[in-house]
C-alpha cells in the first residue's frame, strides 16, 4: 500500500480509493471472490470495499475495522451544463456537509465513474476545468458574502469544451456511448507535507482507509495458521447517512459475515465474540476555536490517536471497547486521547454506531485528529498517522 499523499493523489473519489485498495489487495494475493475458504478475498461494489482473511483454522470470532471512502463536497448533476451571463457552468448537488467556503478560487477537476451504453463502467479523472469563484469583498464590505447552496456554489467552466466530451477524452470513449455518471469535484492541489503534519483534501476518511488498509495488510503477512477472522470494511455513502444498499446501514458486510459465521457455529456467539473498531476522522482542538471543545478532553495534533466517546451513543464507543482499544494502543507502544463532544456543541457521528445497530457486535470509535476536518484542503500529523496504523495493526494481529 502506497504511502497517505500518494493514496490521497490516486483517490480522488470513493469509487478510486475502493479500487485502489482493492488492487493492493489482489497483488498480496487476495483472490477478487465472495468465498469463504482459507486465504484472502475481496470484493468492490460501487465504491465500497469488503476484504478478509480466513485462518486455516479458524477462531469463531471476527476482527473488523471499518471506515468509509467518500468524503464531502460537489456532485456534478445528471444535466451538467448551464449558461449564466456570458459564462458556461456546471450544475452540482452539494454531497455531504462539507465547509463550503473552502471550495471557493480552487482549480477543480472532476473524478468518479462513467456508465456507457453498454452497461460498462470506467473510472476517470478530468483535468482542472471549473472554478467557483469568490464574490470581490469590493461588492459586500462585509467579513463574508451571502452564501447559497444552490446559487452560489456553481462552478464556472473553464474551458470550451463539452463536459460530455470531457468525460469522454478522459476515459479514452466516444462520449455519444456515455450514458450517466457519478462525478464529485476535487480539489487538484497536491498533499503538502509541513514539517510533521500533512494537508492534504479527502483525509476524512482516507486517512482511516490507509491506515486500517496497512494495518490489515501487515497482520495478514505473518497470519498465523491458529487465528480470528481478519475482516477489512470501507463503505461508500457515509457522509450522506450510510442508508444506502453499500453503505454501513446496508447489507453488504453483514451478508459476507453471516456466510463466513455460517461455518464456524451459532452466529450470535460469533457476533458476540466479535469486535469492530470504526476507523474515522476525530477533532483535534482548534487553537482559534478553544472553547468550541470540552475543556478536559482536548485532542491536540501528534499527540496519538483520538478514542471518541459519546453518552448519547453518536459514537459507539462503551467501557468494555474502550478497554479494547487501549489495550491494542499498549500492546504497539502508542499513547491515547479521548474525546468526549462539549455539551453546547453539535456532535458529529460515524458507522460505528449503525454498523453496530446493525450488527450487534461490540464496536469502538476511534481516529487520528484532524483540523479543518470537511474543508476541501484538512490538516492530520503524520506521527498521529503512524501510531493509528500501528495500534490498528496490534489488535489485527490479536491485542
Amino acid at each position: 500500500m502506497r504511502s497517505l499523499a500518494e493514496f490521497i493523489t490516486a483517490s480522488p473519489s470513493a469509487f478510486h480509493a475502493a479500487d485502489v485498495v482493492r488492487s493492493a489487495f489482489v497483488g498480496a494475493g487476495f483472490a477478487e471472490d465472495s468465498e469463504i475458504t482459507p486465504g484472502g478475498h475481496v470484493i468492490v461494489q460501487d465504491g465500497s470495499v469488503i476484504a478478509w482473511w480466513v485462518p486455516e483454522r479458524a477462531n469463531p470470532r471476527f476482527r473488523i475495522v471499518g471506515s468509509h471512502t467518500d468524503s464531502p463536497g460537489l456532485w456534478l448533476k445528471p444535466n451538467p451544463e448551464f449558461a449564466g451571463e456570458g459564462f458556461r457552468q456546471l450544475a452540482v448537488e452539494v454531497y455531504g456537509g462539507p465547509v463550503l467556503q473552502s471550495w471557493f478560487d480552487r482549480e477543480l477537476a472532476f473524478a468518479g465513474r462513467i456508465v456507457l451504453d453498454d452497461a460498462t463502467s470506467h473510472l476517470i479523472t478530468t483535468l482542472p476545468i471549473a472554478r467557483v469563484p469568490n464574490l470581490a469583498i469590493h461588492l459586500y464590505r462585509s467579513d463574508a458574502p451571502e452564501m447559497d447552496r444552490q446559487t452560489h456554489m456553481q462552478p464556472v467552466l473553464c474551458v470550451d469544451t463539452p463536459m460530455v466530451d470531457i468525460m469522454g477524452e478522459a476515459a479514452g470513449v466516444d462520449p455519444k456511448h456515455i450514458v450517466s455518471h457519478d462525478l464529485i469535484a476535487v480539489d487538484t492541489q497536491a498533499p503538502a507535507a509541513m514539517g510533521d503534519l500533512l494537508a492534504a483534501g479527502r483525509l476524512d476518511n482516507l486517512s482511516s482507509v490507509h491506515a486500517s488498509a496497512r494495518a490489515f495488510l501487515a497482520a495478514v503477512a505473518d497470519a498465523p495458521a491458529d487465528g480470528d477472522v481478519l475482516v477489512f470494511a470501507s463503505f461508500n455513502h457515509e457522509e450522506i447517512g450510510s442508508a444506502t444498499a453499500v453503505g454501513a446501514g446496508g447489507p453488504l458486510l453483514e451478508r459476507v459475515l453471516a456466510k463466513l459465521a455460517g461455518d464456524m457455529g451459532d452466529p450470535l456467539d460469533v457476533y458476540a465474540a466479535s469486535s469492530v473498531i470504526s476507523a474515522d476522522a476525530a477533532h483535534a482542538v482548534h487553537p482559534n476555536y478553544p472553547q468550541k471543545h470540552d475543556p478536559t478532553h482536548r485532542p491536540l495534533m501528534n499527540h496519538g490517536p483520538v478514542l471518541k466517546i459519546n453518552a448519547n451513543q453518536r459514537y459507539a464507543s462503551n467501557a468494555v471497547t474502550e478497554a479494547l482499544w487501549h489495550r491494542a494502543c499498549a500492546v504497539a507502544e502508542v499513547p491515547v486521547q479521548t474525546f468526549v463532544g462539549h455539551n453546547a456543541v453539535p456532535c458529529g457521528s460515524t458507522i460505528g454506531p449503525i454498523s453496530s445497530t446493525r450488527l450487534g457486535i461490540p464496536t469502538v470509535d476511534v481516529g487520528v485528529p484532524l483540523l479543518s476536518m470537511h474543508s476541501a484542503r484538512e490538516l492530520v500529523g503524520l506521527q498521529d498517522q503512524a501510531w493509528f496504523e500501528a495500534a490498528l495493526t496490534a489488535y489485527y494481529k490479536g491485542a
